[in-house]
């Protein structure tokens, strides 16, 4: 999908730009978490050193704190197509684009630094058998002999930071999003409308999934937790949604079917 849109004329837009870097993201996030998990399916020893578990938690910190935002941002463009698509190419101009994206990394990696290093305070008494399929936050800190009071008022402030000021958005762009759709006199038509909530109603779902399972797992403290509805929550947000954001963002779009037969004639033809 990133190289569709990249070679696509068609598919230029700010739109599929930001479809474009969340396929990057679900690539990344994937990556971080899908190898060494099918390794350690098919070995019988799973081991993984102290430096691999840092890496792997840095990594699947800064990719899963992007998407939340990304998804946010994503609902905002919905938004502004839907209710103001005259002044589309004006307000989600390429210099926004840029700054949305150089933003939401710059929030990855601060999150990511704070939480990663705020783990090396920590002195782990029993780091033998992990009881989850990757290196999450409180996973790790189920092994702490020390204090791990920073750690958990950390994961908290960040998760309220990173899950729920986007879902904020992402509430107050739909809410705003629906009205127009049932009030405005610019979509008058049943078709119109119908495209309109299709639009809508594909985003939210991968949001609910990848929000609803995220909050889950770390909006709780650790006496409340279970480890084993955490690895079931943690399947939705690691490998689920990377998998299912192809199909509801891009293959849904007739331009996306459009630019594809195109690519996929030129190949056979020559």
């Amino acid at each position: 999908m990133i190289i569709l849109i990249r070679l696509s004329s068609h598919l230029g837009t700010t739109m599929y730009y930001f479809i474009s870097s969340l396929s990057f993201i679900d690539l990344c996030h994937s990556t971080v978490i899908t190898p060494k998990m099918l390794v350690n399916f098919v070995t019988e020893k799973n081991i993984i050193s102290y430096p691999e578990c840092m890496t792997q938690l840095y990594f699947f910190l800064i990719f899963a704190i992007a998407e939340c935002h990304m998804l946010a941002a994503m609902a905002y463009d919905h938004y502004i197509v839907i209710c103001s698509p005259l002044l589309y190419d004006v307000i989600m101009s390429p210099e926004a684009h840029f700054y949305l994206i150089f933003g939401m990394y710059t929030i990855s990696l601060v999150c990511a630094s704070a939480h990663t290093g705020c783990i090396f305070r920590v002195h782990f008494c029993k780091f033998d058998v992990i009881n989850h399929y990757f290196f999450d936050l409180p996973s790790l800190l189920n092994f702490s002999c020390s204090s791990t009071y920073v750690n958990e008022l950390l994961v908290l402030i960040f998760s309220a930071f990173t899950i729920l000021a986007p879902s904020l958005t992402l509430l107050g762009s739909y809410v705003f999003t629906i009205v127009s759709i049932l009030r405005t006199l610019r979509i008058r038509s049943t078709e119109g409308r119908s495209k309109a909530f299709s639009m809508c109603s594909s985003h939210i779902l991968a949001v609910t999934i990848f929000y609803g399972s995220a909050a889950f797992r770390y909006l709780q403290p650790s006496s409340v937790s279970s480890m084993d509805k955490g690895k079931v929550s943690s399947v939705f947000y690691t490998i689920i949604v990377p998998m299912l954001n192809p199909p509801i963002y891009s293959l849904r779009k007739k331009d996306v079917d459009v630019s594809l037969r195109k690519m996929l004639m030129k190949r056979i033809l020559f």
